[in-house]
């Protein structure tokens, strides 16, 4: 699980998705390894004493013009006035403000790049970027404006103008919006600070933005998958559904891992359950149509024929919930590699005893983009088959037995809780429209140098929404099955459901109690679900109950 992290040593090597998350909601300090401090001064040295001066080869947008003013020669003595037009020139965004989390992990990413060395920014520009995340100094950045090749340069300059406290530029800092100068006087720091050979090049030619949205969103879908698979287990005892679907030897006639995984934790949630049992399928519940409230509690007579299996939405949850599973792996091991990797152009090497610029194109955002439309699919049908189960909870002809709608008391009078399954449904709807790829959708930009674009930022910016809109519908199933399991418990009292099972529904009614009078106010209701699902309430007091969920991977 999550915790905030003492301090994070950025080396351009070893960053992982914990520590950009510590830095990013929990502002984990953050400090430059001191190995690539020193390599950054030695490039940087070299740089200053030998490639500033007019008879310098010609290096791609150090002393030469960008895009279709590649070979135009920018004089040594224009090199820094032609990085900070740049970054003028670049700040082309639009639209609502980035998340502040999304902007911590978007400098500390750009820390990372230059720690690697292949850059060569001053240290200055470097530590200027770690000063400001160790204040809590936030650029404010428009979200819109990438095409994810050439890196995200709208919103990376956007940032970097904040950093070196242009007068447009506003930040956020300690709980209000202020000019970035003012801010960083406030902070003892220098108020402005310029850009030199490279710095402006390299803060935004990369993607950045692009990445800081799929990390964090990716970290953000591994836990859903934790809290979807405690809704299922909420559902499956809810309707007493038969439990056989997950036996590990099913699993292994056709051995997917995330299916193996998906239907390991389910035992481990279910574990001890008597509720999905033959027995508890063969007791009578008083919301039985036609049935005498003193039969309640008592077995059907004669008794009704065995369940044999279930809905699909019931059955298949490991053929479904897996590939989730089995995609996260893939999308971690691709955020890794970018995290740990320069993406701007041109790139540095060391020659001894000198250094070799070679133009490459590691801008592109497409690896970026193209998990992120795979993340957007997997959670939109991850959100859908969670609202069939929801679907199935409130409807009298899928729910056996239980109340429609699940109105405790008063069937007309009070409406239940129908209308929160059809919200749900909504949002499966508008996921359902965002999981179109973005990947494949390229458009050519600036006079057509860029001919070929990822479109990254607008992929992950979007997969963060469908992440946010499937927590909701989890919180939904959650409600539903909980608010199910409350209404059947006085008929099903002798039936225990599993110790994961019933660590996730005590957790959900410590914040929130059964709906068994009148019909409440559902938005406030729903609310407190979600926040429980986005901060791993839940998640934490099933661990706390039956262990990891998924112990032979070592993620929750």
């Amino acid at each position: 699980m999550d915790a905030p992290l003492h301090s994070v040593v950025l080396d351009g090597r070893s960053l992982d998705a914990r520590a950009l998350v510590a830095i990013a909601r929990f502002n984990a300090p953050v400090q430059l390894g001191a190995a690539a401090r020193a390599q950054l001064q030695a490039t940087r040295q070299y740089i200053d004493h030998h490639w500033l001066t007019d008879d310098a080869p010609l290096m791609y947008a150090f002393n030469t013009g960008v895009g279709a003013f590649k070979n135009v020669r920018v004089g040594a003595d224009q090199i820094a006035q032609f990085q900070t037009n740049l970054i003028r020139a670049a700040s082309a965004g639009t639209g609502e403000p980035v998340p502040t989390e999304v902007v911590r992990a978007m400098m500390a990413l750009r820390v990372n790049a230059f720690a690697s060395d292949y850059s060569g920014v001053r240290p200055a520009i470097v530590d200027r970027l770690v000063a400001m995340l160790n204040h809590g100094i936030t650029p404010r950045i428009a979200a819109q404006g990438s095409v994810g090749a050439s890196g995200d340069l709208a919103p990376l300059a956007m940032m970097a103008g904040a950093m070196m406290g242009l007068s447009q530029s506003k930040v956020d800092f300690q709980g209000r919006a202020m000019a970035a100068a003012d801010a960083f006087m406030a902070a003892g720091m220098a108020a402005t600070m310029d850009v030199q050979a490279k710095d402006a090049t390299a803060l935004i030619n990369g993607t950045a933005a692009s990445l800081a949205y799929a990390v964090l969103t990716a970290h953000d879908a591994r836990r859903l998958l934790s809290d979807a698979t405690i809704s299922l287990a909420l559902s499956l005892e809810a309707l007493r559904c038969e439990t056989s679907c997950f036996d590990e030897r099913v699993m292994l006639a056709r051995p997917h891992p995330g299916q193996r995984a998906v239907a390991a934790s389910m035992r481990r949630v279910l574990d001890g359950t008597q509720r999905c049992s033959e027995g508890a399928r063969q007791v009578r519940l008083r919301s039985m149509a036609g049935l005498d409230d003193t039969l309640a509690g008592s077995p059907h007579v004669p008794p009704i024929p065995p369940r044999i299996q279930d809905a699909y939405s019931l059955r298949c949850a490991p053929q479904v919930h897996g590939p989730v599973c089995d995609a996260l792996d893939y999308i971690d091991r691709i955020l890794a590699t970018e995290m740990n990797s320069a993406t701007d152009n041109p790139l540095i090497f060391k020659d001894d005893p000198s250094y070799q610029v070679v133009s490459g194109g590691h801008f592109h955002g497409q690896y970026i983009a193209q998990a992120m439309d795979l993340l957007a699919l997997v959670i939109t049908d991850l959100s859908a088959i969670c609202d069939r189960r929801s679907a199935r909870l409130v409807d009298p002809a899928c729910n056996f037995d239980l109340p429609a709608g699940l109105v405790a008391e008063r069937a007309g009078v009070n409406t239940g809780l129908t209308g929160v399954q059809s919200m749900g449904t909504a949002l499966v709807l508008e996921n359902m429209g965002l999981c179109s790829p973005a990947s494949a959708t390229s458009l050519p930009a600036k006079g057509n140098t860029e001919d070929h674009i990822s479109n990254s930022c607008v992929a992950a910016r979007r997969s963060r929404t469908v992440v946010r809109n499937a927590q909701t519908v989890v919180a939904v199933e959650m409600l539903l099955a909980t608010q199910a399991l409350d209404l059947a418990e006085r008929d099903l009292a002798a039936f225990h459901v599993g110790t994961g099972t019933q660590a996730a529904w005590d957790a959900v009614r410590v914040h929130l109690p059964a709906s068994l009078g009148n019909d409440r106010w559902v938005f406030e209701d729903i609310e407190i679900l979600r926040s429980l699902v986005e901060d791993g309430s839940i998640l934490r007091a099933v661990e706390d109950a039956v262990g990891p969920l998924w112990p032979q991977t070592g993620l929750s």
